[in-house]
């Protein structure tokens, strides 16, 4: 998610397309498939969505926020009618380095974190020392700029969705692994609202431009201490969503104050 909100996106799909795409990778596993080839049609399907809601949104004009909504609304329906038999699918019982992957452990500390801090490096890497990471970051802070210096405008929202819901899938096999199924109905929960909160909270401002992967790790070290603390407290769920939205909103009111976006702060970037 911070990768298409730095390019001045969103998208509401991430956790339709995680669910779906990992869910069909343990159905295809349950039915006999090996794993490392379910696991490959899962990122391909996740790598696929992400490119049609790049082209809606680069080719067609359609906007992020409607064209994303869309489209996880319907790969969820495409899901459950047509990919996966269930709300929950379990992962494979016999296939152990699967279940490692989520609940292993490597010198004393988890997998899913060893796997977290190599997805971060990754996309640090992306966003800081390539060319691409460079165009990402002139198409939030201005866009027409960016077309006028040449860069392919089109092809690299395109690109920034893909490997949007790469990520997202590849931290879906984590979840997955972890709790040994994924249930789909996730879908319907605030699950989205959360990441959303996560890249807000940690400093990545919507009007795009600005903002990293340390800008995620400290986002979600805060909402992780923040949710574990209302656990342990006896929070109701009801109340822990209070809790968050208001928290969602008050950083969203936050950033609007810090980053104004009228006509001339439209033009931040200009050559």
């Amino acid at each position: 998610m911070a990768l298409v909100v730095i390019g001045r996106g969103i998208d509401l799909s991430l956790v339709a397309t995680m669910a779906i795409s990992v869910a069909w990778t343990l159905a295809l596993a349950g039915s006999g498939m090996p794993m490392g080839q379910a696991i490959a049609c899962g990122l391909l399907f996740a790598i696929g969505v992400g490119l049609v809601n790049g082209v809606l949104i680069a080719y067609a004009d359609i906007p992020a926020l409607f064209s994303t909504l869309a489209m996880g609304t319907f790969i969820y329906g495409l899901g459950r009618l047509k990919l996966i038999p269930s709300d929950v699918v379990p992962a494979p019982e016999d296939v152990l380095w699967f279940t490692r992957i989520g609940q292993g452990e490597m010198l004393g500390i988890p997998m899913p974190v060893w796997l977290f801090l190599a997805v971060a490096l990754a996309g640090h890497v992306f966003l800081r020392h390539t060319r691409a990471g460079r165009f990402v970051y002139a198409l939030g802070d201005n866009h027409l700029a960016a077309r006028i210096t040449g860069i392919p405008v089109r092809p690299m929202v395109v690109l920034q969705y893909g490997v949007a819901s790469l990520i997202g899938c590849i931290g879906g096999l984590v979840t997955a692994a972890s709790v040994s199924g994924m249930n789909t109905r996730i879908v319907n929960s605030t699950l989205i609202y959360d990441v959303i909160l996560v890249v807000v909270l940690g400093g990545i401002g919507l009007s795009g431009g600005k903002g990293g992967v340390r800008n995620v790790i400290i986002g979600t070290l805060l909402i992780g201490v923040l949710l574990n603390g209302m656990t342990i407290m006896n929070v109701q769920y009801t109340v822990q969503n209070v809790v968050k939205s208001s928290i969602l909103l008050a950083a969203l009111i936050f950033d609007s104050l810090l980053n104004p976006r009228d006509e001339q702060t439209a033009q931040q970037g200009d050559i």
